[in-house]
């Protein structure tokens, strides 16, 4: 009997879990990817609830774990550097969790475990489908044609694959009002291994995350945010620069290391939010169906459990449009609930004023505090659920 074929756009982790698993249960798959290469690095992830046992089940748990960030705690210092609250990290949940890693770590440890067998595509995006009644055809921007029973679309948070398929008015995509700036800059001697973040007032954030490659990873995240998209590096570091001049702390040596950083990255926190990830024989995963940003948290776990969830549904039936549908089904409840972002989130997270950040602070000993623990443990839960994972054999 034929395999079934998938072509997966897109080979981060939603994208690698989903061909791990397909090609498991006997897919033939072919991932295409915009990048010349495999891309590495990124910045923290982690692992949480449903998540770890996916990775349980494909013996990646102690992969996982042995690539550890190496980062032990996460601590609110105020602009001295003195630490003011400790945030709970206690066992697999926490502000950092047990399984806390880069992003690029965790998409090459899928990687490495592919079955044999999955076809990569490096340098090519899709330009167009066309969606028939016996499967679909994917034609690339570089000329190739490739029939399959199945596309699964796991680009980023600003997919152009989802807009060849779904209509404007089933896709929602939600500005948050934030931008984010990351960057890998030298380790120095006042470093440690916790995760340090200072808020200061007109709504900016600066965070110090070890890695295990002797170096650390900046975030400034503010908002108001701007306008960068489109920008060049150089502009987008010139507006940050200006914004930052006053923020204290680690301030200047983040922008002074950023200026010569191999990695910077900015974004604009941008939600997505469908009213159905499937179509025909398209099937969305992750960040392109349901980006949650850090502010909800959780991508990684919810792109890990995309991959295991969509080929459990697929080994299940032979009607592809049952299987879609019951995986849009299992899913949609774990992101709702990651989305589904408390009211006035932003304007806590990013106080303008002093007086916003003074309430901000005595906020944030309040829930560090030990009769509130558990309660602030339980805002970093995400991809937990009481149901068991769909019943799957792999080959």
């Amino acid at each position: 009997m034929k395999n079934r074929t998938a072509v997966i756009s897109g080979a981060s982790i939603a994208g690698l879990s989903t061909a791990w698993w397909l090609r498991r249960t006997g897919w033939d798959v072919t991932v295409i990817e915009r990048a010349p290469a495999f891309r590495d690095g990124g910045q923290n992830v982690d692992v949480r609830g449903a998540a770890r046992d996916v990775l349980r089940e494909m013996h990646l748990f102690d992969a996982v774990a042995a690539r550890n960030t190496t980062e032990t705690g996460t601590v609110l210092v105020d602009a001295r550097g003195v630490v003011t609250a400790e945030l709970p990290s206690d066992g697999s949940g926490g502000a950092t969790a047990e399984l806390e890693i880069l992003r690029g770590d965790l998409a090459r440890t899928l990687l490495d475990d592919l079955p044999d067998g999955v076809e990569f595509v490096y340098g090519d995006t899709i330009a167009r489908v066309d969606d028939e009644v016996d499967g679909v055809t994917i034609t690339t921007a570089g000329g190739r044609r490739l029939d399959a029973d199945l596309l699964v679309v796991a680009e980023g948070v600003r997919s152009r694959t989802r807009a060849l398929v779904f209509d404007e008015s089933e896709v929602e995509e939600r500005d948050l009002g934030v931008t984010m700036v990351f960057g890998t800059i030298p380790r120095l001697d006042r470093d440690d291994d916790r995760w340090r973040w200072h808020t200061a007032a007109r709504g900016r954030q600066i965070h110090l995350r070890p890695d295990p490659y002797g170096t650390i990873r900046a975030i400034l995240a503010y908002s108001p945010g701007d306008d960068v998209l489109g920008t060049t590096r150089d502009e987008t570091l010139e507006l940050v620069r200006a914004r930052y001049a006053d923020a204290g702390w680690e301030a200047p040596r983040i922008l002074d290391a950023l200026a010569t950083s191999p990695d910077v990255y900015v974004d604009q926190l941008q939600q997505v939010r469908m009213t159905t990830w499937h179509r025909g024989h398209v099937v969305m995963a992750g960040d392109a169906a349901w980006c949650v940003t850090p502010m909800g948290g959780g991508g990684a776990s919810l792109a890990l459990l995309a991959g295991r969830v969509l080929a459990a549904e697929l080994a299940s039936t032979d009607d592809h449009d049952v299987a879609l549908a019951a995986y849009d089904a299992w899913m949609r409840p774990l992101v709702d609930d990651v989305q589904d972002l408390p009211r006035g989130l932003t304007a806590f997270a990013y106080p303008q004023t002093r007086a916003g950040l003074a309430l901000r602070r005595v906020v944030d000993r309040v829930m560090t505090s030990r009769a509130f623990r558990p309660l602030t443990a339980k805002l970093t839960a995400v991809a937990e659920t009481d149901r068991s994972l769909p019943p799957l054999t792999v080959r």
